[in-house]
């Protein structure tokens, strides 16, 4: 896609929608990850890698599995041997809340793949397995169903309800459109504050203290904010 999270973000604004997204600190394993999006897959870990492996075998193929080990740090839950697995059987990408290990392998094998960090001891206790294991995760404070869709990037994970893919997206791309031509016309030698009518608004907001640059650029059509 010509777009990233940045987009999709300002998309969700414009439109209405909640703001929810996975843990500041949430990073790509992979570098240079473009983005991704699929249908969330949610499955919560309890110790055991048994939940993973049924998890896979019941994804449709596309989907981004988000593994929810409660923002663990003290282990890893998912490693290279997972990873490959969930490759195999089609899923899309994995996001994990918690961490992950085996790095050097995970970018080896190349399925994106987004935690809070590495590291090296796995799972050493067997926790009780939850009752909802296979219906909700949690990011955060963002709950995912399987009516969730998953969109994440360098810049970190971002949740909304499956149902408003297809506009989100398509705002998310008109966005990305109106900043590259901004950028191009950057380029060429027409500054941001004359795209943007600024010394307009400076005129204006001198008459009312009240105006809103975010308004002002709303009324000719810029998109440098939401």
């Amino acid at each position: 896609m010509d777009f990233g999270t940045a987009h999709v973000a300002d998309a969700l604004v414009r439109l209405g929608l909640p703001k929810r997204h996975a843990p500041y600190g949430t990073r790509a394993v992979q570098d240079n990850q473009m983005l991704l999006v699929g249908r969330a897959a949610p499955v919560r870990h309890y110790g055991s890698v048994d939940v993973f492996l049924e998890a896979i075998a019941h994804a449709e193929k596309g989907v981004v599995l988000v593994a929810d080990n409660g923002g663990r740090m003290d282990e890893s839950c998912i490693g290279d041997l997972i990873a490959a697995e969930a490759q195999f059987a089609g899923v899309a990408g994995i996001v994990i809340h918690g961490a992950h290990r085996d790095t050097a392998q995970l970018r080896e094998i190349g399925l994106p793949i987004w935690s809070l960090g590495s590291h090296p001891f796995g799972p050493t206790e067997l926790r009780s397995r939850p009752a909802v294991w296979e219906r909700t995760a949690q990011l955060g404070a963002a709950i995912i169903t399987h009516g969730d869709c998953i969109a994440a990037d360098e810049d970190g994970v971002l949740v909304f309800a499956q149902e408003h893919k297809d506009e989100v997206l398509a705002e998310a791309h008109r966005l990305a459109e109106t900043e590259a031509m901004q950028r191009r016309s950057l380029a060429d030698g027409k500054p941001l504050r004359q795209q943007f009518h600024f010394n307009a608004f400076l005129e204006r907001r001198s008459h009312d203290p009240r105006a809103s640059f975010r308004q002002h650029l709303a009324q000719v059509e810029r998109a440098i904010e939401t």
